[in-house]
């Protein structure tokens, strides 16, 4: 049991450093370059329909002045826009300008392709078992460090 544990947990360190590597050098190489990590991260937590300042800070598991402040950084590299709702003039909404979108479908693109090298070839049997294994990884840590989704 304790080599499955050790084993367990050196994939999963090593994969998610290797996935921030990989997402940073892509990032670094590619057509949107003046974007950080985190505001990429903000940029697909958005999407492609307006959503509120509250909702996305929400998403994302901070404050809405934390976000203001990379949304800002955003306004300015014209990746978004800001506007009060219509219904209600209290709440921010936030869209994706034409380049905001572009940059959300290359990271979606991005994704969809690293999951699809994942699974292709995989048994069915085998893609249930890590389904079921990632959904249980999931629960644990939003029940132990209290994340709400």
């Amino acid at each position: 049991m304790q080599n499955s544990i050790e084993a367990v947990n050196e994939l999963l360190v090593n994969l998610f450093n290797d996935i921030l590597t990989i997402e940073k050098a892509a990032l670094e190489s590619g057509p949107f370059n003046d974007l950080t990590m985190t505001e990429l991260h903000v940029i697909e937590a958005i999407g492609l329909t307006p959503r509120t300042m509250t909702q996305v800070a929400g998403q994302l598991g901070i404050t809405v002045g934390t976000l203001t402040t990379t949304i800002n950084r955003l306004l300015k590299k014209e990746y978004v826009l800001r506007n009060h709702a219509q219904n209600d003039r209290r709440f921010v909404e936030i869209t994706l300008t034409h380049k905001g979108k572009l940059a959300h479908r290359l990271h979606e693109s991005f994704h969809a392709t690293m999951v699809k090298s994942i699974v292709d070839g995989m048994s069915e049997e085998d893609n249930t078992v890590l389904i079921e294994s990632l959904k249980r990884l999931t629960e644990f840590f939003r029940e132990q460090y209290d994340i709400k989704k």
